[in-house]
């Protein structure tokens, strides 16, 4: 199945003795060819061989963060998601995520089963069949961005995620020809220089971008503000839950309706 870790030989603590035994024999060999260009085992009591051994594992480590990033690139080709390759590095999905960043994630993904029976609108299937699905984050959080992005990309579908911190940042990318025009905007209210509330009234008052669904996901619950945003015709309002996985699946909500259940607007290709 790909993404899924596979099955060890051997458990956690063999593991890690045979890495740390590499590790050290590959150092010790290094340092001993730096030093003396042969190879026979280095003296531990030598400040020089120590200093060397040093410098050698440095070298080691930073090749190992290079093996590990085009690893993770190979296996999000491959089908896995940020919390595979939290897993198989032993850290977070979030650690993942801020580990190895904008890493682009499988071309064709896997099959969406589709019943014979009409359950989705042919518009939106053909949609997710031949292109990404075009998602613009206006959201000047960088905690709640990595969540968002992760939640959609998490959802088995082909996305291109665009990400703006402000109103006006959201406004100069649907305006900048070259960028693909969103299928969906994510919009969170309270950003510094132009606010959700007055990009939501900006963007619904201008013919060519009223029509590209918006959704507002920020953390205010007040009624005005909940107001507000459907009078300025927004076409969903969702309040951030607290808990994390209430917020992940609050995401994956707005877009498994937007994508599998909701007739969106074709886009020319």
């Amino acid at each position: 199945m790909p993404g899924k870790p596979p099955d060890l030989h051997f458990g956690h603590d063999e593991f890690v003795s045979r890495a740390e035994q590499a590790v050290a024999d590959l150092a010790d060999k290094l340092a001993t060819e730096a030093l003396y260009g042969q190879e026979s085992p280095a003296q531990g009591g030598d400040a020089a061989a120590a200093l060397t051994r040093l410098q050698v594992l440095s070298y080691i480590l930073h090749a190992t963060e290079t093996r590990a990033a085009e690893a993770a690139s190979a296996a999000a080709l491959g089908g896995a998601g940020y919390p595979e390759l939290g897993r198989a590095w032993g850290i977070t999905r979030q650690g993942a995520r801020r580990r190895w960043p904008g890493l682009v994630f499988a071309a064709e993904p896997q099959p969406h089963q589709i019943s014979d029976r009409i359950t989705r609108s042919t518009v939106v299937n053909a949609l997710a069949r031949h292109r990404a699905y075009h998602v613009l984050l206006v959201e000047d959080d960088p905690a709640d961005a990595l969540l968002i992005e992760e939640a959609l990309t998490d959802g088995g579908v082909a996305r291109d995620i665009a990400r703006a911190d402000d109103g006006i940042e959201a406004l100069e990318y649907l305006r900048d020809p070259e960028h693909p025009r969103p299928d969906l905007i994510v919009l969170d209210l309270n950003m510094p220089r132009m606010n959700g509330r007055e990009l939501l009234a900006v963007l619904k008052d201008d013919a060519d971008l009223r029509t590209i669904p918006v959704v507002v996901l920020t953390t205010s619950a007040t009624p005005d503000d909940v107001s507000a945003a459907y009078q300025r015709h927004a076409n969903a309002y969702v309040t951030k839950p607290v808990n994390l996985d209430d917020f992940l699946q609050s995401v994956r909500s707005i877009d498994r309706f937007f994508l599998e259940t909701a007739t969106i607007p074709l886009q020319e290709e």
